[in-house]
């Protein structure tokens, strides 16, 4: 079976990788700009500008892997400046174009990284993160695609201790012997397989590399031990010891699946694999590259946000970062940052930087108009959300047209009197408005409720108006 198990590994394995790229490349193929565009319009309202450049962005990155070799590495991505302010759309819109394509995407938040030399986070852990990212989606893409073979080598074990063999190949009537076997086999795991034999208990061995359990104490953050501790140690330590342990047929089963799919996948392969879709397809979201601006050039903090701009100009511009499973080059991962810029301005940035994101995109604030949209529109909006959520409690939850309105407008009004938080100001006012109903299900009493205006209004009125108030409830 291991002669078996071996040659599925490189056969099945190699098939899969080149089945996933071509699959990848031809859904790429088919996302226009026109139909990107379309596919964020059911999740975001508005920002009409913002999904035009990062649906062209996007199309760009399949149109350079259909040009000459020699071409593609002149190519560059069109990295973007989102500006706006919080809760408008910017993340969902990074979000939404990276599941869109399966694309390996994370978002970090520029505050949080220091200048080398510093305690704190380097910025090179973004790419760290992104392959660690794209290892284990390719990691569960692959152990889904081989599960079925896994699952075929688990029965087979689980036959094999059910069933072992009670004879020898010296035995003169060896062969009379193997076709008896052969015909209990069969009936046994026809048997296995209709679950007559679920609930019996067998002895299932196990192989455990004992591992001494080993702290690390340091002021750096865990992202900069870029070293799988447990494999070194498997490979330092040799003792194995091989034990054994009671389970039912079915839990049997399920343990020799996943123990036998893995056997099946090559870890390099997942690692050419995940390096391939990072560097092409790769999408990195810097969210608040406002905070790293420089506005005073002689104060210590803004001295700091500098040199931050300065560890974060070759990755964008393009460099080789190591990780744990090998050197990643950058020059083609897109890159997206956005900021509110309230105080700072884009122009603030150093000029090295300003010029590795080509494309600033603008984003509006949202209206009463823009509320009203994102509360039914989308297909996760805030209202169908709730409408689920009381469907649990076997519940029938509506919203009259002039709720939504008044929800709506209240939105917009808190924005206006405090500071404006976009859309999330939605999740806060009907929280408010349903915060009773929340508390007190499950009641057999409640079978639908309708939301109008007037309760919208006595729930959130005295909230608004009550400037004090509002500052913490709202």
């Amino acid at each position: 079976m291991d002669e078996i198990v071996d040659g599925l590994r490189r056969m099945g394995v190699e098939a899969i990788l080149e089945g996933s790229r071509k699959k990848n490349m031809t859904a790429l193929a088919k996302l226009t700009p026109i139909k990107i565009v379309e596919y964020l319009d059911k999740y975001i309202i508005g920002q009409d500008k913002a999904k035009r450049a990062v649906s062209i962005a996007l199309r760009n990155r399949w149109r350079r892997q259909q040009v000459t070799k020699s071409m593609q590495d002149d190519i560059v991505p069109n990295n973007i400046i989102l500006i706006g302010p919080t809760g408008v759309g910017k993340t969902e819109i990074a979000r939404r174009l990276a599941s869109l394509t399966s694309s390996p995407f994370i978002k970090v938040e520029a505050s949080k990284f220091t200048e080398v030399g510093y305690v704190g986070r380097d910025v090179e852990s973004m790419v760290r993160e992104l392959m660690d990212f794209a290892f284990n989606q390719v990691r569960n893409e692959f152990t889904e695609l081989m599960r079925e073979h896994g699952q075929f080598f688990a029965t087979e074990k689980v036959l094999d201790i059910l069933l072992p063999k009670t004879y020898s190949l010296s035995d003169p009537d060896v062969e009379t012997k193997e076709a008896r076997y052969r015909r209990s086999r069969g009936k046994m795991r026809t048997k296995l397989l209709s679950g007559e034999l679920n609930n019996n208990t067998i002895m299932v061995p196990m192989d455990d590399t004992v591992v001494p359990q080993i702290e690390v104490f340091s002021n750096i953050g865990m992202e900069s031990l870029d070293f799988n501790i447990g494999e070194m140690l498997t490979n330092i330590l040799p003792p194995k010891k091989e034990k054994s342990k009671e389970m039912t047929v079915e839990q049997a089963l399920v343990y020799l699946t996943d123990v036998e799919t893995n056997k099946l996948i090559s870890r390099d392969k997942i690692i050419e694999e995940a390096k391939n879709r990072v560097e092409n397809n790769g999408i990195i979201f810097i969210d608040e590259i406002d905070k790293i601006a420089s506005l005073d050039k002689k104060s210590t903090s803004d001295v700091s946000k500098s040199g931050v701009q300065r560890d974060l100009l070759p990755i964008v511009e393009g460099s080789n970062v190591p990780t744990r499973y090998g050197m990643i080059n950058t020059t083609h991962i897109l890159f997206i940052a956005a900021g509110a810029f309230h105080v700072a301005k884009p122009s603030d940035l150093i000029p090295e930087l300003q010029g590795r994101f080509p494309i600033r995109v603008e984003l509006n604030s949202l209206t009463k108009e823009d509320f009203e949209k994102i509360l039914v529109m989308p297909k996760n909006a805030l209202i169908k959300q709730y409408m689920a959520m009381f469907k649990t409690e076997k519940v029938d939850l509506l919203f009259e047209d002039s709720a939504v309105s008044e929800i709506a407008s209240f939105a917009a009004i808190a924005n206006d009197k405090m500071e404006d938080i976009g859309a999330r100001r939605l999740q806060t006012i009907i929280n408010a408005v349903l915060d009773d109903l929340l508390f007190e299900m499950p009641d057999s009493k409640l079978k639908k409720v309708v939301i109008n205006k007037d309760m919208v209004v006595c729930k959130v009125a005295k909230l608004i108006e009550d400037e004090d108030l509002s500052k913490y409830i709202l």
